[in-house]
């Protein structure tokens, strides 16, 4: 198995970043979460909802969220990635939300210039068509609708500082947390 605490945060965070990917665009209902210390690809849930997630879905290395958990991060790229692999990305925009667990971020990247230049023109959220964003904003909004004592409130779409801004604190928070999974 992979020791995914091995992979770096990026080779310049904020500005480029490593993601690794959990859920794949587009694919089955399913909420996948790679389990920090040996690598392994868990089943979080099957979503109660009958929808897919609109981007690649994942995390960024060695950065804790308000949550406990590592920041989340969207990839938008023209493929699916599978489950595991790791992106270089530049983040765009966030999603500010919260959820029952509290305050939720959901950082909006896509793919470093190497990767994919694509999306070369891309330096913020507002650069994306208008209604990927709507998508992206009601699959967060209703994903957890069926699901018992779970909610979500979207506050809104935020630029790129503010999403740089989150994974400067995310960093910070994980670096001053001794039990880091990483």
């Amino acid at each position: 198995m992979p020791q995914v605490g091995k992979i770096s945060a990026g080779l310049n965070p904020p500005e480029e970043i490593n993601v690794i990917i959990e859920v794949p665009a587009g694919g089955a209902a399913v909420k996948y979460e790679m389990h920090k210390r040996s690598g392994a690809i868990l089943v979080d849930r099957i979503l109660h909802t009958p929808m897919r997630y609109p981007t690649n879905y994942g995390y960024m290395p060695h950065t804790l969220s308000e949550d406990g958990d590592p920041c989340d991060v969207m990839v938008v790229v023209g493929e699916p990635l599978i489950p595991g692999c790791v992106i270089r990305a530049r983040p765009i925009g966030v999603l500010l939300m919260e959820d029952e667990a509290g305050g939720d971020e959901k950082i909006l990247a896509v793919p470093d210039l190497k990767t994919d230049p694509t999306y070369k023109n891309v330096h913020d959220h507002t650069d994306l068509p208008e209604i990927l964003l709507n998508q992206i904003e009601h699959f967060f909004e209703h994903y957890k609708d069926l699901e018992e004592d779970k909610w979500v409130k979207i506050t809104g779409w935020f630029g790129p500082d503010i999403a740089r801004q989150k994974i400067i604190e995310g960093l910070e928070r994980a670096k001053n947390t001794p039990d880091d999974d990483e």
